[in-house]
């Protein structure tokens, strides 16, 4: 599967380029997210074993899960661009139909707003990738990252204080608004959370340090 995942990551590299999208949201990213994703279907097999057979479709979507982000893409042109890459890569149709399901469906805003979609036999799949997403949403910097290119300011305390109040009102709850179905997702929530908040302070320091630096 080695060339497999070569291709999908130089495809990563070709969208992020075309389409502007930021370092909080490329290569980066998809590979926090495959990591994560992986060690939630290393427990999870265990527990709904026809998941070895959707290991493709798993780390396809984990990797190829921002391509068709709207903060950066038409959703529609990314999606077509995701199916002519797994065409190109061999993927079975119904293969193809679940991974482009996974990543229309697994947005925060989405699943707040309609609830959990319906996905069938690829149900586990599904919240295998989105909340090995939610993991990676538990790093502050990648966070400030996309606050900072969000306002285009470079400004590091309004990116800091933004990224703190979404963290606040979001992050921190994921329990608490039962987005965490996996053991590996419910079990890395406080750890997690704990390594936030240290990065937090830490950050804060470095803030009261530089305005106490000389104009």
């Amino acid at each position: 599967m080695t060339a497999f995942f070569t291709k999908l990551f130089r495809f990563v590299i070709y969208i992020s380029s075309k389409y502007n999208i930021d370092s909080s949201h490329d290569l980066s990213h998809s590979l926090a997210v495959l990591n994560f994703a992986n060690k939630i279907y290393e427990k999870e097999q265990y527990v709904f074993p026809p998941l070895k057979h959707q290991e493709k479709i798993i780390y396809s979507a984990a990797i190829l899960h921002d391509m068709c982000d709207k903060k950066y893409i038409k959703p529609e042109t990314g999606k077509s661009e995701i199916d002519r890459l797994l065409i190109s890569a061999g993927v079975l149709p119904i293969e193809r139909r679940a991974v482009i399901d996974i990543v229309d469906t697994m947005s925060y805003s989405k699943v707040i707003t309609s609830g959990f979609p319906y996905h069938g036999e690829y149900q586990r799949a599904y919240h295998i990738v989105r909340e090995a997403d939610l993991m990676a949403a538990y790093d502050f910097d990648r966070c400030m990252v996309y606050k900072m290119q969000q306002n285009d300011l470079g400004d590091l305390e309004i990116a800091f204080e933004d990224a703190e109040n979404l963290f606040h009102n979001r992050v921190f709850k994921h329990e608490e608004r039962k987005l965490l179905t996996t053991s590996y997702a419910q079990e890395m929530h406080p750890v997690l959370m704990k390594d936030a908040e240290l990065r937090m302070e830490s950050w804060r320091n470095v803030i009261r340090q530089t305005k106490r630096l000389p104009k």
